[in-house]
C-alpha cells in the first residue's frame, strides 16, 4: 500500500467514513473508494461495490483490465431498537454479542436505562425528533417493537425513507395489515410498505421475549449477510 492510499485510509478510519480498499492484481495500482461512489481508475462497478460494503467481505471481481480485489474497511452494523421492552431486553445484548453497534430509542421514562441496557446507547426522545440524528444509513437496521404507533410509525416512516438494509415491526399479520394502512396514507407506495418485516423475525415458532429476538437477530444477520 501506497503512502498517498495509506493516508487516506487512516483519515476515513478516524472519521467513520466506510472505505473499500481496490487493489488491481495484474500491476498493483490502488485506489480507495468511499461508499456511494463508484471506482474512478479501476472499473469497478458502483453495484458491487456497495454490496461489498454491505456484506462486509472481500472478494475479487473481473474489470476490463483484469482481476481487481476489493477489500472492505467498515463500521460494525448498527441495531436501532425502537421500544424498550421486554424483547429488546433480550435483543440488545444478543446483538451487542453479535458485533452490532447498538441504539435503544424510547421516550418513556424508566423504559430506556443504562440498568436495564448497559450494552446500548440510550436515546430517551420522540422518533419524529430523533431518528433525523440518528441518521439511518446502508449499514443500520430499524426494529419497532412497542406496538404504540405514536412511537412506532414515526420511526418506520424514517426507516423507510433512508437507506437501512433492514426495516422491521412486531405485531400480528392483522398489525401489519393496519399498519400498512396507516403508512400507505402518508404516501407510501405497497413497494416501499413491502420493505417492512412483518410479523418481525424468522418464522420459528417462537414465543417467549429471548425466543423472539433469537428470531429477530437472525432476520436482521440474513439481511445483512444474504
Amino acid at each position: 500500500m501506497n503512502g498517498r492510499v495509506l493516508r487516506e485510509l487512516v483519515a476515513a478510519q478516524e472519521s467513520g467514513r466506510d472505505v473499500v480498499l481496490a487493489t488491481r492484481l495484474g500491476d498493483g495500482a490502488q485506489e480507495l473508494i468511499e461508499a456511494g461512489r463508484g471506482s474512478d481508475g479501476l472499473g469497478v462497478d458502483g453495484g458491487v461495490l456497495a454490496d461489498v460494503l454491505r456484506v462486509g467481505e472481500s472478494r475479487t471481481v473481473e474489470t476490463g483490465d483484469g482481476p481487481v480485489f476489493l477489500r472492505p474497511y467498515i463500521r460494525a452494523p448498527r441495531l436501532v431498537v425502537v421500544g424498550a421492552v421486554h424483547i429488546a431486553q433480550a435483543l440488545v445484548p444478543m446483538a451487542a454479542l453479535a458485533g452490532f453497534r447498538v441504539t435503544v430509542l424510547d421516550p418513556r421514562e424508566g423504559f430506556a436505562t443504562v440498568e436495564r441496557f448497559p450494552e446500548a446507547v440510550l436515546v430517551k426522545d420522540w422518533p419524529d425528533r430523533a431518528m433525523a440524528g440518528l441518521a439511518p444509513d446502508g449499514r443500520t437496521a430499524v426494529v419497532a417493537l412497542t406496538h404504540d404507533p405514536k412511537i412506532d410509525d414515526p420511526a418506520l416512516i424514517a426507516a423507510l425513507e433512508s437507506d437501512a438494509f433492514y426495516v422491521g415491526a412486531l405485531g400480528s399479520r392483522k398489525t401489519q395489515g393496519a399498519r400498512r394502512e396507516r403508512l400507505g396514507e402518508t404516501g407510501f407506495s405497497a413497494e416501499v410498505l413491502d420493505r417492512i418485516h412483518g410479523p418481525i423475525g424468522l418464522p420459528i415458532g417462537a414465543r417467549t421475549p429471548e425466543e423472539i429476538a433469537v428470531a429477530v437477530l437472525a432476520e436482521v444477520i440474513g439481511a445483512l449477510r444474504l
